[in-house]
């Protein structure tokens, strides 16, 4: 049996009593057909229709009987036991042939009818033939030849309903066309995907058509058939048939059986041979479970990306299935369109998808899964004010962790740009360290289930208030001031240590005020400087008018001689001859300042004959002035003498070696005070000069 897969040959128990007479085989009612050396089960009930004498050793009727025919394939010696199932029940035999038919079958040619309980038939160790009551269970082998064809007849003496079982031994082998090279060039495979008889059916209740199962139980193999069965004697007798599609049970195990025809002898005895195999099911309809996915709605795009993947197993358990998705029921139904992406389906909501289960024993299913979208991150917009940096007033320091942007228990990060928070790029190190400028910043929160939501805080550096009425002040050496810092703001802090807006008493120097508002504090810085005092930078006398000259300090200027009387002409007239005091201040009218000027006496006509009376203008008085020069020019303006330490600061009338000629000239004598401004002075005045000829 070789080259048939996990089958055999059972022949049980048939319920009518045609298998308990000797009928010629292929007749009405004919002996069961022994096809091969496989174990023959049986349970003789009754003696048959023909209560028959076995002759022989069995000399008498039958008992409960079954009558066997066997051919010889190849020769050899034949033995087989009987083993009845109760070992306390009297089994005998008797063997008959060989090519007899059961109308010349002659006396046995084996027969044992020891009356021993337990095990009996054909042994290479027995001796006789033959074995009556009280001899040895086991009569001795035959020597059988190819062809030859025998009957059996196994009688139960003790007519009990208890069965047998009957192996056969020898070298000699009985024909079947179930291991016949000739008749089955291919192998019988039995049902099932794994071939060992076992059908998944994937409905509940299943309707089964067993014909689907021939074409693949036969493989190819010519003048075999198959009949299906409700229990093993209706196969081994082909009774009762399964013809049409029926409910199956899997309780149940049904019977198919092979049959050989001869389609050169339809009255071959192997023709009668029955090669049986089971059929069982088992129940592999699969229920797959509905699911929901949720996704976020991330920046409300209105997608999500769905992870299908995440509900498959708790869908359907089975990890060895396989799992296929699907858009449409439709898609689904004609197998196009599967999802490529199940682990991240992009899709809106609200929708469903379906996912088809196929098990291993190719039964299917599918369940429905509904994508949703997870609540909403809901974040809010704020806004952060602070104060400004004192080294960079611009920026403020932010806490951007203070911001309440809502959310609930999301985690958050913080991003410069929508984009980066988009992209979760370029995040914020520190946020509760950020310094920037008036700006834009955006919060990205996350909570447990990934989904994120995106707000803006809006960042506002309030700038240093000043004061507008605190200015720098310009106050004379001696005075002091008032600082007032004006109104507006919460709180004061003055160098000095006063809390008051304003501080008097201020003399010259640098403060600061601490200006609190809005809980900012901006530090003014005020200086009270001392006034420039004004320079007389000039001074010319004509004749007896003294006109002053004076830079620095601040314009208007004031003028006087005795520090008394002020005017606000430069210019003094009539001014005695001899030493001066002009006094000068400025718009503060702080302590004026004081220079000496001295006018000079006033020399207007010389008559250089050197008679001892007017011979020469002589301005050596005030040698001690510094810088001091006596020029004269004549009424082209060009020069004819200068008069200096040389020559004593005089002149005699002379241009060089020569007299020059009667008439005006112009002079002017200058120098320099010896104030610490080096005050340079201008004496102008004219000189008329008679020289005689």
């Amino acid at each position: 049996m070789k080259k048939f897969l996990f089958l055999f040959l059972i022949l049980l128990t048939q319920f009518s009593f045609a298998q308990s007479d000797c009928a010629d085989v292929g007749g009405a009612g004919g002996a069961l057909a022994v096809c091969g050396n496989s174990p023959v089960s049986y349970t003789p009930i009754n003696d048959g229709n023909v209560d028959e004498d076995l002759g022989g050793c069995l000399s008498g009727d039958e008992h409960f009987s079954v009558w066997y025919s066997f051919t010889i394939a190849t020769s050899g010696t034949l033995t087989f036991s009987i083993n009845p199932v109760n070992f306390s029940d009297d089994y005998d035999f008797g063997v008959y042939g060989p090519n007899v038919t059961c109308s010349t079958l002659g006396g046995p040619i084996r027969c044992n009818y020891s009356a021993a309980d337990g095990p009996t038939g054909l042994s290479a160790t027995a001796t006789n033939p033959s074995e009556g009551a009280g001899g040895p269970p086991f009569s001795s082998q035959l020597n059988v030849t190819a062809g030859q064809t025998y009957f059996l007849v196994v009688d139960n003496f003790s007519s009990s309903a208890n069965g047998f079982s009957l192996t056969w031994g020898g070298t000699a082998t009985l024909a079947s066309p179930f291991n016949d090279p000739a008749l089955t060039p291919n192998p019988f495979i039995a049902p099932g995907p794994n071939h060992n008889g076992v059908i998944t059916i994937c409905t509940n209740p299943a309707t089964f058509d067993f014909s689907t199962l021939s074409t693949g139980i036969i493989n190819g193999n010519p003048n075999f058939s198959v009949s299906y069965h409700n229990n093993s004697n209706d196969a081994l007798t082909n009774s009762n048939p399964i013809t049409t599609p029926v409910t199956v049970n899997t309780a149940n195990t049904y019977y198919y059986a092979l049959h050989y025809t001869d389609p050169a002898n339809p009255l071959n005895p192997i023709n009668e041979c029955t090669q049986t195999g089971t059929i069982t099911f088992i129940q592999g309809a699969i229920t797959v479970n509905n699911a929901i996915v949720r996704a976020c709605n991330n920046n409300n795009a209105g997608t999500g990306i769905f992870d299908l993947t995440s509900v498959s197993n708790a869908m359907f358990a089975d990890p060895t299935a396989t799992r296929v998705y699907y858009r449409t029921i439709a898609d689904m139904s004609a197998g196009v369109n599967p999802i490529t992406n199940p682990a991240a389906f992009v899709s809106a909501t609200p929708a469903t998808v379906y996912m088809k289960v196929t098990t291993t024993q190719n039964c299917t299913n599918f369940g429905a899964i509904t994508l949703q979208f997870y609540p909403v991150v809901v974040m809010n917009d704020a806004s952060l004010t602070t104060c400004f940096i004192e080294a960079n007033p611009s920026t403020g320091l932010f806490n951007l962790n203070l911001a309440t942007v809502g959310g609930g228990a999301v985690t958050k990060l913080y991003y410069p740009s929508y984009t980066d928070a988009v992209n979760g790029t370029n995040a914020i190190p520190d946020p509760s360290i950020f310094i920037s400028p008036n700006t834009i910043v955006y919060v990205k929160g996350t909570n447990a289930n990934g989904c994120t939501g995106i707000s803006k805080i809006t960042l506002n550096v309030t700038p240093p208030k000043y004061s507008t009425v605190l200015k720098d002040k310009i106050i004379c050496a001696e005075d002091t001031t008032t600082l007032d810092a004006g109104d507006g703001f919460t709180a004061y802090e003055w160098s000095t240590g006063a809390t008051t807006q304003s501080i008097s008493n201020v003399s010259i120097g640098t403060y600061w005020v601490d200006l609190t508002l809005n809980d900012c504090v901006t530090r003014q810085t005020v200086t009270v400087s001392a006034s420039s005092s004004p320079i007389v930078s000039g001074i010319e006398i004509t004749n007896n008018t003294i006109t002053i000259s004076v830079t620095g300090g601040t314009p208007p200027y004031k003028y006087s001689m005795d520090n008394i009387l002020w005017q606000d002409s430069n210019s003094f007239t009539n001014v005695p001859r001899g030493m001066n005091t002009i006094y000068v201040k400025d718009s503060y009218d702080c302590e004026p300042i004081a220079i000496e000027v001295t006018v000079p006496n006033l020399v207007n006509v010389i008559t250089p004959n050197n008679d001892g009376v007017n011979d020469v203008i002589d301005y050596s008085a005030l040698a001690y002035k510094q810088n001091l020069v006596f020029n004269i020019f004549d009424r082209y303006g060009n020069k004819v003498h200068q008069a200096d330490k040389s020559n004593g600061y005089k002149w005699d009338g002379r241009f060089g070696d020569r007299k020059i000629y009667t008439g005006t000239y112009w002079y002017s004598v200058t120098w320099n005070e010896s104030d610490p401004a080096k005050t340079p002075v201008k004496f102008s005045g004219w000189v008329l000069v008679k020289n005689r000829e």
